[in-house]
């Protein structure tokens, strides 16, 4: 039996990852000549968060969804034990 998917909040998390990305990706081209790695990780460290949320939270019922400190901490972490069984071997 499979899990069903949150897929309301996956959606909304992926939309804002694209988003940020492509705000990263116009601002990357009308500043070339000054745009700072520092600038870069934000932007980066932002659209990976919203990929990171919306896989670990794929599984969490809509009516338990109550983020507290400690969700946001886990849910925000890259889920590199679950990625390893997609990786290509």
């Amino acid at each position: 039996m499979h899990k069903s998917l949150f897929l309301g909040e996956i959606l909304h998390n992926i939309g804002e990852a694209r988003e940020e990305l492509e705000r990263l990706e116009k601002e990357i081209a009308r500043n070339k000549d000054d745009y700072s790695e520092e600038e870069l990780g934000i932007g980066i460290a932002h659209a990976y968060h919203h990929l990171n949320w919306a896989w670990n939270i794929r599984h969490v019922l809509p009516e338990e969804y109550d983020v507290t400190d400690g969700q946001f901490k886990k849910w925000s972490q890259y889920p590199q034990d679950d990625m390893k069984r997609f990786e290509k071997r």
